[in-house]
């Protein structure tokens, strides 16, 4: 079936290993620093995650954000450092730590979120919703065929 479709490989595989994913956290750092947000966008994924459910663990956040356990300690340090999160050990399990959401943390959601929403809709300019809708279906068949 594939074989019939005449496309660019060099494309193809550009797109599917990360350089529209770069492009865009590239547009996000920028326009977060324009907006004085000092944030990347890896500790967005997680201020996400956290303004949805504060005080999870860090195994949960790895999963929720795809990111390993090394990665992830690096970045709650460096959050941590920012007075953006802080690690609170779990009562039911003392080998384990919460992250939980400083003040500082919380309070960045609302201008975050306004600046990430801006950013996707200048990377989404001229993309129909149908557009979009395929290209999640592609994207979501690819991932499920190539994830272990």
């Amino acid at each position: 079936m594939i074989e019939q479709f005449n496309f660019d490989i060099r494309l193809i595989f550009a797109i599917l290993n990360g350089k529209v994913s770069a492009a865009i956290n590239r547009k996000l750092y920028r326009n977060f620093r324009m907006n004085d947000l000092d944030i990347s966008p890896e500790q967005w994924t997680v201020l996400i995650f956290l303004w949805e459910k504060d005080g999870v663990t860090q195994q949960e956040l790895c999963n929720a954000t795809f990111k390993d356990k090394p990665s992830m300690t690096r970045l709650i340090d460096n959050m941590e450092r920012q007075h953006l999160v802080v690690r609170i050990h779990d009562k039911k399990d003392r080998r384990s730590n919460l992250i939980h959401l400083t003040r500082d943390g919380k309070e960045l959601e609302e201008k975050a979120r306004i600046v990430a929403g801006q950013t996707l809709k200048e990377a989404l300019k001229g993309v129909s919703l149908e557009e979009l809708s395929i290209g999640q279906e592609v994207l979501k068949k690819v991932f499920f065929n190539t994830k272990d």
